[in-house]
């Protein structure tokens, strides 16, 4: 009896996918994809070969795929191996290497297949893990991939693409004022991009030398300040969830409690004795 099982996303307008698996008996036949692969092992090995040679991908560590690299893969022994994997169309990938000036360099090159390196296993999981809950914001989304992409090269490529230092003023005041005036929005980093104007890179990085925190951390830190200031004033939980941007009450429950130490339940029921 088979115990394979799978997860597909995909997005509905740009070149970017995820798989989540778990493979016993799945052989794949030699291919490739017409983008970047990325992926990490989460439990037992996967075997492949790739340009000429065998490989072993075991838990903890990093496939990297270029653009048309053909590979197989399987798993190594009887009990098979689970992993997630993103695929990145080159253009994102060029996307994220913008740097301040709007220069955009060369497409990376990944000279391994496997990496082993702990950090950028991390990374890719935060980052796969987001693709599949519906509840990510675009904005997190955005950040993890600039973030990662960026990371991998750095850290993984053959010729790493060096990255400008930018300013971090007017820009992420700018990109501050954006999360602010659209507090329910589910922006983009594009969006704060256009407005900083500056590449998604360039103002991530400048947020967060800025204020400390990632955009997305700044944006659901205003928007539970807003469900605080609405419950406060009687409107029900449920309602304040919606008119805060959160996608419902429980998700309002859920990081409400981990910023403010208790339920918004509990919070009301306190400042109404």
């Amino acid at each position: 009896m088979t115990h394979d099982w799978s997860r597909y996303w995909r997005s509905p307008d740009r070149p970017l996918e995820a798989m989540h698996a778990h493979f016993e008996r799945h052989v794949y036949h030699r291919h490739s994809h017409e983008t970047y692969s990325f992926g990490v092992t989460e439990h037992g090995a996967q075997a492949f070969t790739c340009r000429g040679a065998a490989h072993t991908s075991a838990a903890g560590m990093v496939m990297a795929f270029n653009p048309e690299d053909p590979h197989d893969g399987h798993a190594a022994n009887a009990l098979g191996f689970t992993y997630r994997m993103v695929h990145i169309g080159p253009a994102l990938v060029t996307d994220a290497l913008e740097d301040a000036t709007g220069r955009r360099a060369g497409l990376p090159l990944f000279a391994s297949p496997v990496v082993d390196d702990p950090a950028l296993a991390g990374a890719l999981r935060a980052l796969h893990a987001a693709l599949l809950d519906d509840r990510a914001t675009a904005l997190r989304r955005d950040e993890l991939l600039t973030a990662t992409v960026a990371a991998i090269v750095r850290r993984a490529a053959a010729s790493p693409v060096a990255t400008a230092r930018v300013s971090t003023g007017a820009m992420a005041a700018r990109a501050r004022s954006v999360l602010h005036e659209r507090l329910t929005d589910d922006l983009t980093i594009d969006d704060l991009a256009t407005s900083a104007g500056a590449s998604r890179y360039a103002v991530y990085r400048a947020f967060h030398a800025a204020y400390g925190m990632a955009p997305s951390d700044y944006q659901r830190q205003l928007r539970l300040r807003r469900a605080r200031d609405l419950i406060a004033t009687g409107t029900p939980i449920a309602g304040a969830a919606a008119a805060s941007g959160f996608a419902d009450q429980s998700h309002l429950t859920r990081w409400f409690t981990r910023y403010f130490g208790l339920t918004p339940g509990a919070y009301r029921a306190a400042i109404t004795h």
